[in-house]
C-alpha cells in the first residue's frame, strides 16, 4: 500500500490505522503465541461494524490478505498476517445484559473475563473458555468448551444471533429467523464466512460454585487416569472435570485433577468425596468459590508472551492400553509450563445435540487429549516441538481424525476436513454462498468447491 491508498484508508474508518514503525503497530500485531511473529502492512483498530466494513471494501480493492484478530488468541496465529491487513477488533468491548430475558449483546472485541464480569453483576453466566483472557468470539465460533458445558451446552449452543460482516462487505444478521444457513456455518465453522462483530448469547443463573484441584505426583498418571475415567461414567450434568500433567510454580511435576461443580453445593461435596479422598492427592485445592475466581484459576498458567505448539485430538476409547500409553508421557515435557498429556471430559449437554445441528460436529466423544506445549524463547522451540510431535505420533492409534479447532496449531487442509467431520460438505457450499473467492482464508479453511477467478491469494 503507498500513501495515498493509507491516506484513504484512514479517511474511512474512525478507528486508528497503524503501519510498521508507528506508535503501537508492534503492540497491535503481537499476538499471545510468541511463536508467531507476522507484520502486516496496516492494522486497523475498528470502532464498529462501519469500520469493519470499510476495512473489507478497502482489502478487496487492494488485492490485500486478510486477518481478523478479536482476542488475538488462535493458537495457530490466524489473527495476523504478513504483508496485508489486520482488521482488529479489540477495541469493540460493548455489552449489553438483559437480565429479564436473560441475554446478552457482546461486541466481538471482549474477553472472557470481561464478559463474566459483566454477567455475574446479575448473578448470570454462559459457558466459554477456561481462560479469562481469552477472545469470546474465536472462542464461541470454533465450538467453546467449558466449565458449564455438561449442564449448558458449549459456548455456541448458546448462541442466539450474530451480527456478521461478509465478503462483499454487508452487514447481516443471522438468527433462527434470518439468514438461517449462515447462523448454522458460524456456530462452528469459525471465521470462515465472514467478520462477525457482535453476538447474543443465552445467560443462565449462576452463583458461588465448588471448584479447584486435587494434585498427585506426576509418577502416579496411570492410577490417576484409571480413577478419571470410572470417576467420569458416574458424575452429573452439574460437574465438570479434567485432568493432566503440569508443573507446579515450585517446580513440581503434577498429575491433577481439576473440577467445576455447579449444582447445591451440599450435594457437591458429596459428589466431590471421592474425587477428594481417592489416592488420597498430595494437594487438595477444592473449595467454594465465586464462578469468576473459577474463571481465572487457569490465568497464571498462560500468560502472553510464550511460544506455544498445540496437537489435539479425541481419543478413541479410553481404555486401558491408551491410559498406559498417554501416562508414559506425564511429567517429560522439556518445559516446566506445558500442559501435557492434558484430557478434558466431555458430557452431558453439549453431546447432546445433534452433530449436525450446528456446524460444530464433535459431540459423540468423551475425551478430548491435547499437549499443550509452552516455553520461553526460541532456543527452545526444535526439542519443544519435536517433543510434542514425537509424543503426539505415539498416541495417534488411540485417537480420532476429528479435532477441537480451537486448540489446534495450524495443520492444513487434512484437518480442516476432519475438524468439520460430517458437516464439511455443507459447509463448503455456504463457503460458494457467501465467500465464494476464499476472500476470509486466514482460519481453519472451509475452501470454496470452486474458487472464482478473483479469489485473493496468501
Amino acid at each position: 500500500m503507498d500513501i495515498a491508498g493509507i491516506d484513504k484508508l484512514k479517511a474511512s474508518v474512525r478507528g486508528a490505522v497503524l503501519c510498521p514503525g508507528q506508535d503501537g503497530y508492534d503492540t497491535a500485531r503481537t499476538i499471545p503465541n510468541a511463536m508467531i511473529d507476522r507484520r502486516p502492512a496496516a492494522v486497523v483498530r475498528c470502532s464498529s461494524p462501519a469500520d469493519v466494513i470499510a476495512s473489507v471494501l478497502f482489502a478487496r480493492d487492494h488485492n490485500l490478505v486478510v486477518a481478523v484478530r478479536g482476542g488475538g488468541h488462535s493458537v495457530a496465529g490466524k489473527s495476523v498476517c504478513d504483508g496485508g491487513l489486520m482488521i482488529d477488533l479489540s477495541s469493540m468491548k460493548g455489552i449489553r445484559i438483559d437480565p429479564t430475558r436473560r441475554t446478552a449483546r457482546a461486541e466481538a472485541g471482549l474477553m472472557l473475563g470481561e464478559f463474566d464480569r459483566e454477567t455475574q453483576a446479575f448473578g448470570l453466566a454462559t459457558t466459554l473458555g477456561v481462560v479469562s483472557r481469552t477472545g469470546i468470539a474465536g472462542l464461541t465460533l470454533g465450538g467453546g468448551w467449558g466449565h458449564l458445558h455438561a449442564k449448558q451446552g458449549l459456548a455456541v449452543d448458546n448462541v442466539l444471533g450474530v451480527d456478521v460482516v461478509t465478503a462483499d462487505g454487508r452487514l447481516l444478521t443471522a438468527n433462527a429467523n434470518e439468514n438461517q444457513d449462515l447462523f448454522w456455518g458460524v456456530r462452528g465453522g469459525s471465521g470462515n464466512f465472514g467478520i462477525v462483530t457482535s453476538l447474543e448469547y443465552r445467560l443462565h443463573e449462576r452463583g458461588p460454585v465448588l471448584g479447584g484441584a486435587v494434585f498427585h505426583p506426576a509418577a502416579r498418571a496411570r492410577e490417576v487416569l484409571h480413577f478419571f475415567r470410572e470417576y467420569a461414567e458416574t458424575i452429573p450434568d452439574e460437574l465438570v472435570i479434567q485432568c493432566g500433567s503440569f508443573t507446579t510454580p515450585d517446580n513440581v511435576p503434577v498429575f491433577a485433577i481439576a473440577a467445576c461443580y455447579c449444582g447445591p453445593l451440599a450435594d457437591g461435596e458429596k459428589i466431590l468425596k471421592p474425587l477428594r479422598t481417592f489416592g488420597p492427592p498430595m494437594s487438595d485445592a477444592i473449595s467454594v468459590m465465586s464462578y469468576l475466581q473459577l474463571q481465572t484459576m487457569f490465568d497464571p498458567f498462560f500468560p502472553p508472551g510464550r511460544h506455544t505448539y498445540v496437537k489435539s485430538n479425541f481419543i478413541r476409547a479410553l481404555n486401558d492400553d491408551a491410559i498406559t500409553a498417554i501416562a508414559e508421557f506425564a511429567g517429560k515435557s522439556p518445559s516446566p509450563f506445558s500442559f501435557a498429556p492434558f484430557l478434558e471430559h466431555w458430557h452431558g449437554a453439549a453431546t447432546r445435540v445433534g452433530v449436525s445441528d450446528t456446524a460444530f460436529p464433535h459431540r459423540q466423544h468423551s475425551f478430548n487429549m491435547m499437549f499443550w506445549s509452552n516455553w520461553d524463547g526460541a532456543a527452545e522451540s526444535e526439542k519443544n516441538i519435536a517433543w510434542t510431535r514425537t509424543s503426539w505420533n505415539a498416541l495417534r492409534p488411540f485417537l480420532v481424525e476429528g479435532s477441537y479447532g480451537n486448540y489446534v496449531s495450524d495443520e492444513g487442509d487434512a484437518f480442516a476436513r476432519a475438524a468439520y467431520g460430517p458437516n464439511y460438505e455443507r459447509l463448503v457450499a455456504l463457503k460458494n454462498k457467501y465467500d465464494p473467492t476464499n476472500f476470509f482464508h486466514m482460519n481453519h479453511n472451509i475452501s470454496p468447491s470452486r474458487v472464482m477467478p478473483t479469489a485473493i491469494s496468501a
